[in-house]
């Protein structure tokens, strides 16, 4: 069975190797995911250039976030305007006032880990 693919947005993309958005983004594009790295480190994840969010993306599907709530404030417009069918909100990140944005846009939200959805089929 394989699961259709969903063009993601890593927001606190990091080349750090031993954080878990730099194993979130090497998952996703072994699992054939497209990727969006978006932070404030210089340098690239995956391939793929991380970069500072600048117009909002129109094709997302995913959004998943490995900032904690405090630093994703200063987002909560680019997230709305990019509009992405869900946003992960992985363990250290959860936040009811960027629930309760999304829900008003129609955004859906999960309570969960990026890799653990990967690694039982369920992303």
């Amino acid at each position: 069975m394989t699961e259709a693919m969903k063009k993601t947005l890593i927001l606190g993309a990091t080349p750090n190797p031993s954080r878990y958005a730099y194993l979130a983004a090497h998952r996703l594009t072994a699992a054939g995911h497209e990727i969006v790295n978006i932070g404030i480190k210089k340098g690239d994840v995956a391939g793929v250039p991380i970069q500072l969010p600048s117009e909002p993306l129109q094709d997302i599907d995913t959004v998943t976030l490995y900032i904690g709530p405090k630093l994703q404030e200063q987002y909560y417009s680019y997230l709305m305007d990019t509009h992405p069918k869900r946003i992960i909100f992985n363990p250290g990140t959860e936040n009811a006032q960027l629930v309760a944005l999304a829900k008003e846009k129609g955004i859906d939200t999960v309570y969960a880990c990026t890799l653990v959805l990967l690694s039982t089929g369920q992303y």
